[in-house]
Formats: C-alpha cells, structure tokens, sequence
C-alpha cells in the first residue's frame, strides 16, 4: 500500500521577498576600560579561535540599548520584584494607611491565582517586567475593593484572593514598545509571555586579548602628611582594551507580531537600532570614560534567516602598523563578501555600512555618509512603500 504524500505549497515569490531579519553588526574600539566586569571585578573573557578574548555579556549591552530606547520613545517598563511595594507606595500617596495598602499590594499577587510567590519583604520571587504604568492600574482595582480589603484586614480572609482576578491579569499581559522589542517571560500568568523580537550577541574582541592590571592608592585629604605616605587606600583593578565586534538581529516578523500598527514597529525598529549603535555599558565609566563611537556599522535586510559574522574572527586578528581596528574592518567586509558567495543574493534584500574609512568595503553593501542615514535606509528596506512586513 502506498502512503499517501501532503503536497507542501512553494513559497510564494511576495513571501521570499517578504522582509523578516534586520541585522546589525558593529566593530567598535574600546579603550583601556572594563565595561562588564564578572564576579571577581575583572573583565569578562571568552576563549574563541583558541585564545583569550575579552568579553562583553549580551545583557550589559542590552540594558543601556533598552534604556535608551525608552527614552527615545518616551514609555518605559520596569524590570521588578517590588511589585507589592510599588502597589502600597501609590495607594499610600492616595492616603490609604500603611498596613491596608501593603495589604492591597499582597492581594493583587496572590488575587492572580498563580504561581508567583510572595517572599516575606512583600517580594515576588521572579523578576516582572511590567510597563511602568502597571502598578497605578494595579492600584486602581484595589482602590475599586477598597471596603473588600478594609473587612479582611487582619483576618483569615486576607490570606485569600480577594481582587477580581481577569482584572489583574489584563494589567499583568499589558506590554509597551520596550516589552514587544525586548520579551518577557512570564509563565505563571497565561498569555503574558512575549517572544521578544530582539535577539543580542555577546559582544568579543576580534583579536586577542590580556587583563591589565592597574594599581592604585586613595589619599586621606586630612592630616595627609601625619603618615609615612599619606595613603589611605590601596588596590588594584583590572581593566583591556581592543576591538569588538558586535552584532544584533531584529525579528521584524515578531514585531509585527507584537505590535500591530506598522507605523509603531517602524519607530520602535528605528529607537532600537539607533539605540544600539550608540549604547554603551556604564561599569567604570567614571574611571575609564570609554565613551567612543563604532568604527564601522553594517545593516543587512534579509528575507530567509539572520547572519551572524562572527566568524570573520575566529581567526584572531593580528596588530599590524595601524593596530587591530582597521584589519579587523577588512576581516569583516572580506567575510562579507564570501558569504555572500555561498548563501546567493535571494535572501538579502538591502546591505549598507557607514564607517570611519573613506574607501569603499566589497562585501558591505552601499556605503552611506552617517549613520543616521544607514538607519534610515535600513528601515525603508524593512518597510517598503509598496510592501509590508507582516505577523
């Protein structure tokens, strides 16, 4: 007997043309610096192409880009266990006393019906990540059962739900630009989850690289000649420096997903690559002041699956005349260039870089004059005129 066969439909030629992938890849110079440090205060490393790179965490560089987002957009979400707290502050400053607005702010949790566990300084136990309005609206359904809460307090009855539990969890899935750029995992309220559409690499040095070690004293500005050396403090930090590649990719499928209007996703895509570009981790800034800019940016608009070129580095890079940031460009548009070669141009629908060199760079695209330009025509590939991107 012959198994019957389910004929699968070709992809469309709209759908391979279809915009899904923004890809953002970076090289940029840091100075003697230590951005993200590990727990030992010493910057963090990745062995990769067999030696030692340092190392920037995805989520040091996501924080400042997140940030910075927010301010551009002008809405924020906050990142929290102080949910409870928050709740009591905003009803306190409504003139609830102290003990039955703590009491509201238990109940919105436990008036979830889930498992989000309260922890004994009014607490949750998993971080939420709510838009920064949350806890007001959260305050306002409580302010709704005020008497509720009122006849409970200190009874048996408080150890119940007593907050309208639909209610609660509308305001617990509630999201903002920042939420459907970023994610949250919420697994203990149904259906506030959000896959995030942005997707950070951990940034690396393109060559090798050492900690460096700096000694230094503190002096007692008073009576500092009443001891031998006047030092009232000795350490030592750790600090590198080098060349990092850095990448990103922006599912424009999940923010479309996420945020229905295309106008909306267009101006959270433009905060968020912007953002990117010109983000940097603080840790030692008022030591180091590592505020540089990107030496090259290069955008692609793939309509297939993002590209990584991390690759182009697993050689490590080595320190010519010029040091590690012009070979490390060239490594970059070289790599480019070959897989272009091997992926064929159908996936890639746009590719441009800006940068500090005046010549051209095969394998990047088109070069633009700034890199608000390079923006700008990245996110008109991403958002054609006579096209969409769609969930």
């Amino acid at each position: 007997m012959t198994t019957p066969t389910t004929a699968t439909a070709a992809p469309t030629d709209a759908a391979l043309q279809t915009p899904r992938f923004l890809d953002v890849h970076i090289l940029q110079t840091l100075p003697y610096s230590n951005v993200n440090r590990d727990d030992l205060g010493s910057p963090k490393t990745v062995t990769f192409g067999g030696t030692s790179r340092t190392r920037v965490s995805s989520q040091a560089w996501k924080r400042p880009t997140r940030l910075a987002v927010e301010a551009r957009i002008g809405e924020r979400a906050l990142r929290t266990r102080r949910l409870p707290v928050q709740i009591a502050n905003a009803l306190a400053d409504r003139g609830w006393p102290t003990e039955l607005a703590e009491l509201a702010g238990v109940q919105v949790i436990r008036s979830t019906d889930s498992k989000l566990d309260l922890e004994k300084d009014l607490n949750t136990a998993s971080l939420l990540f709510l838009p920064d309005s949350a806890a007001e609206k959260l305050a306002d359904i409580a302010e709704e059962h005020r008497d509720k809460l009122r006849k409970a307090l200190g009874t048996k009855t408080a150890a119940k739900p007593l907050l309208p539990k639909e209610a609660v969890h509308e305001v617990m899935k509630s999201r903002n630009g920042s939420i459907a750029l970023f994610g949250r995992m919420l697994a203990e309220i149904p259906g506030a989850g959000v896959d995030g559409a942005v997707q950070v690499a951990h940034a690396f040095t393109t060559h090798t690289t050492s900690v460096q070690a700096d000694f230094f004293t503190a002096v007692d500005d008073v009576d500092q000649w009443a001891t031998d050396a006047g030092s009232a403090h000795m350490n030592t930090g750790e600090y590198s420096s080098g060349v990092f590649y850095r990448y990103a990719t922006l599912d424009l499928q999940d923010l479309a997903r996420n945020v229905s209007d295309p106008v909306t996703a267009k101006e959270l895509a433009e905060a968020f690559v912007t953002a990117f570009i010109h983000s940097l981790p603080s840790a030692k800034k008022n030591s180091t002041a590592p505020h540089s800019i990107p030496d090259l940016v290069h955008v692609a608009v793939r309509c297939d699956r993002p590209v990584s070129l991390a690759a182009a580095f697993e050689e490590p890079i080595k320190a010519g005349r010029t040091g590690w940031s012009e070979p490390s460009r060239a490594a970059l548009a070289a790599y480019a260039a070959k897989a272009g070669t091997l992926l064929g141009t159908t996936g890639l629908l746009h590719s441009a870089y800006a940068g500090v060199d005046d010549t051209d760079s095969e394998g990047l695209g088109t070069r633009s004059a700034s890199y608000p330009d390079l923006v700008a025509g990245a996110l008109a590939a991403a958002w054609p005129e006579n096209g969409s991107t769609t969930a």
